[in-house]
Parts: structure tokens; C-alpha cells; sequence
């Protein structure tokens, strides 16, 4: 008998190559690269560092670009030309006047406008923010504080708006924008950037609505008015702060003792 030949042997013969139908990375080199370390991939801190300066910087620019796209408006319109919306608005109010509303009207005014906003409230500020050893918070809180003023009382002579006739408190000229707004969302933003807290953005959100709020009820302002006063309180706020948030951010977020021991 002749000896079985190797090829007829089933076990012998060699198995079929599988392809598979992922191709391998190769490097630069042609070796089979290894896929990276998820854990070893990191963002760019100077990168992420940009991005965060980059959204405040671009959303205050809008803000002020549409203060001034207001003003121009009324500007063009005359000093006595409100918006329907104003009208409509302001007449609600009217009917809806209370004496314990006015009363809590006139504390917001008081709160929010003259020697308690214009020095008070940032001196306040500052104070507070240079105990907790936040220089650089307390530089930024002074800045914003007196450009935003400025900003307002520059504003208000140029564009020359109207007060309403039912207006309840004294005030100074100008109508566009409201002082008392432009302040509050300064604070409100100022603040929420210094304290990054969820509460302290609400507070701040809630206070900034009810000086808008007391501003029209109490006849001082127009609803455009205050719109405008908040979108430039912030938007000055949110500009001012892009300097100086690297600075800001290595403050210590905590008070630290004054005292060693």
C-alpha cells in the first residue's frame, strides 16, 4: 500500500487566514500603532482658558451693541415717543398702584439710586472683597461699578428720553436707560463671576427684575428703559471681566483667616 499522501489528511491541512475587517493604525513608521490612553488625553489648558474668556467678551459686546442700537432708536424717534409696548405697559401699572407697593417701590429706589448706589453699595463691596483677600475681585467690582455709571449718565445726555408723566420720585434727566437697572445687573454679574454659585446668580437675578420692576411702577422709567439699563449693566460687567478673570481665579475662593494660629 502506498503511504496516504500529507495533503488528503483533513487535520492536517492548514487553516483558512480570517481577515478581519478592521484595518490596524499604523504610525509614521509603519508599526502597528497603539490606541491612546483615554485617560491620558487631556484639553489644553491655555485653549480651554481662551474659550472661557471668549463668551463673556462676546456676549457683553452684544449687550452694548444693542443699548446703542436702542438709543439711536428713541434718538431718531424724539424725546416724547415711546413704544406702544411702553404705553401699554405703563397703563397696567397705573391700575394696579397700591400704597404698600409704592412703599416697597420706594425702597428699591432708595436701595438702588444715588449716594447708596453711586458710593455706598461699592465701597461696601470692595470692602468686603478686600477681607476676603480678593484684590483682584475688588479691583474688578470698583471698575465695573464706576464704568457702568458712567456709561449710563453719557448715554442719557446723548439720547435725551423723556421720563414719564406719572412719575412718583424725583429723578434726574434722562430716561434711557435707567440708572437704577444698569446698576442692579452690574451687581448681579459681578458678583455671580466673583462667587460662582448657582444661588448667588439667582439672587442676583431676582433682584436685578424687581429694581426693573419698581423703576416702571414707581413711573420713574419706561419698560425699554430698564431693558436697556439691564442689558448695559451686564454687558459692562461681562466686558470688564474678561482681563481679569485669570487674575481673579487664583484668588482663594474661601476666607482665609486673618490671623496665623
Amino acid at each position: 500500500m502506498t503511504a496516504p499522501d500529507d495533503h488528503d489528511d483533513p487535520a492536517a491541512a492548514p487553516a483558512p487566514e480570517v481577515h478581519k475587517a478592521v484595518s490596524p493604525a499604523l504610525d509614521e513608521s509603519g508599526a502597528l500603532a497603539m490606541d491612546p490612553d483615554p485617560a491620558s488625553i487631556r484639553p489644553d489648558p491655555k485653549l480651554a482658558a481662551k474659550v472661557s474668556r471668549r463668551w463673556p467678551l462676546i456676549s457683553g459686546a452684544i449687550a452694548v451693541v444693542l443699548v446703542l442700537l436702542l438709543g439711536v432708536l428713541l434718538f431718531q424717534r424724539g424725546p416724547n415717543a415711546p413704544f406702544g409696548f411702553d404705553e401699554e405697559w405703563m397703563q397696567e401699572v397705573l391700575e394696579e398702584r397700591s400704597p404698600w407697593l409704592v412703599q416697597a417701590a420706594l425702597v428699591m429706589n432708595w436701595l438702588g439710586g444715588g449716594v447708596v448706589a453711586i458710593f455706598v453699595v461699592p465701597l461696601l463691596g470692595i470692602a468686603v472683597l478686600l477681607l476676603l483677600r480678593r484684590p483682584w475681585a475688588a479691583l474688578y467690582f470698583a471698575l465695573v461699578s464706576a464704568l457702568s455709571a458712567g456709561a449710563v449718565q453719557i448715554i442719557k445726555n446723548i439720547v435725551g428720553r423723556s421720563r414719564p408723566e406719572d412719575i412718583l420720585v424725583h429723578a434726574d434727566f434722562g430716561s434711557f436707560p435707567s440708572g437704577h437697572s444698569a446698576n442692579a445687573a452690574t451687581i448681579a454679574v459681578a458678583f455671580g463671576i466673583i462667587f460662582p454659585r448657582i444661588w448667588v446668580w439667582l439672587i442676583g437675578v431676582a433682584y436685578t427684575l424687581l429694581m426693573m420692576l419698581s423703576r416702571t411702577y414707581l413711573g420713574a422709567h419706561w419698560v425699554s428703559d430698564t431693558i436697556g439699563g439691564l442689558l448695559l449693566g451686564a454687558g459692562v460687567a461681562l466686558i470688564i471681566a474678561v482681563p481679569l478673570l485669570q487674575r481673579m481665579s487664583t484668588e482663594p475662593k474661601k476666607r482665609v483667616p486673618l490671623t496665623d494660629g
